[in-house]
């Protein structure tokens, strides 16, 4: 009798062992990733790599970030679109942003992409224009009224004390090169990555200003409503961890950047060219405020620097504060 007590007992442990494992230890739940969207202010283009490769990357889906990146024509469209509520971060441009703040529109700037302008003003070597005040009374190239092309120029004259009266200004296109060696222009407005493919095409020996030299704002920041920002903060906290290793991945590896740009860039076809594009927009990604704060560090007064001169300019009407509208919260909890 006493033996068969006993195995009943050990029996009861082993159940009762068995059942207490079964409800201690569900099967593990697959973690579903939650969904971000970026308007971009392009299509979707070589310079922007590291923002498209997470197919093969997975930057943000090890921060348990869904991805969706949707194309635009200009920063206004970004803003736009996040404005619309198709996208939750806008890549945009501090002119699309001061215009936004303009018209009365709640928004945050939570990452600088960029902090090196990058626009320039080309004139052939024969024109002698070397100086900002040379542009006076010259025909100047953009790629539109519009564009950023158009508003650093107009930065550029006015660090030089001149305005749009003082020169004429025509639109060129995207590929305003050609005007300017065929001599329909003096000069044009352009980007880094505009003159290096422009002297792939054979422009010749030519003066640039840099109208970082004058007034360095960001080319890029990335965008948020007020709403987003207060009720995404964690998203926005993990995206953000995200781009920073994808940029850091692109300024480490741009060979491998320059490969996959093949296949998710549309203007990838030439690996050699997407070496030198990538390796333009690395160097625009970091500066003596990057290596002191980490990428995406936010100066406000730069910001603050670039409103000021596009309200004297009258591309703005009201006076902007960019002190409520920078944040730099979600880089800080990030280091913490």
């Amino acid at each position: 009798m006493k033996l068969k007590g006993l195995f009943i007992a050990i029996l009861l442990v082993f159940v009762t062992a068995c059942g207490a494992k079964e409800e201690t230890s569900p099967a593990p739940k697959k973690e579903e990733l939650e969904k971000i969207t970026v308007a971009n202010w392009s299509q979707p283009i070589t310079e922007a790599t590291n923002l498209l490769v997470d197919e093969n990357k997975g930057f943000f889906k090890e921060k348990g970030i869904d991805l969706t990146v949707i194309p635009g024509a200009g920063g206004g469209d970004a803003i736009k679109n996040v404005l619309s509520g198709k996208a939750d971060i806008a890549f945009t441009d501090p002119g699309s942003l001061y215009f936004a703040l303009d018209q009365g529109e709640k928004v945050k700037v939570i990452y600088n992409i960029y902090p090196q302008n990058v626009f320039n003003v080309v004139s052939l070597k024969e024109k002698n224009i070397t100086k900002p005040e040379d542009l006076k009374g010259k025909t100047i190239g953009v790629y539109s009224l519009t564009s950023g092309t158009r508003q650093n120029l107009l930065v550029l004259l006015h660090k030089a004390g001149l305005s749009e009266s003082d020169v004429k200004i025509v639109e060129t296109g995207i590929s305003n090169f050609a005007p300017l060696m065929q001599g329909q222009v003096d000069a044009t407005a352009a980007t880094d990555t505009g003159l290096y493919l422009g002297k792939q095409k054979g422009l010749g020996d030519v003066n640039v200003m840099e109208v970082k030299d004058y007034l360095n704002i960001p080319s890029d920041v990335f965008v948020v409503t007020e709403q987003t920002y207060e009720e995404k903060k964690d998203e926005l906290q993990k995206f953000i961890e995200a781009y920073r290793n994808s940029a850091e991945w692109m300024l480490g590896n741009p060979k491998e950047a320059a490969t996959l740009a093949k296949t998710y860039a549309i203007d990838g076809k030439d690996e050699k060219v997407n070496l030198e594009i990538i390796k333009l927009r690395n160097a625009s990604s970091v500066s003596l405020e990057t290596e002191e704060r980490g990428l995406g560090a936010i100066d406000s007064v730069v910001l603050q620097e670039g409103a000021d001169t596009y309200q004297q300019l009258g591309l703005v009407k009201n006076k902007l504060d960019l002190s409520k509208v920078v944040s730099g919260e979600l880089m800080e909890d990030e280091e913490k």
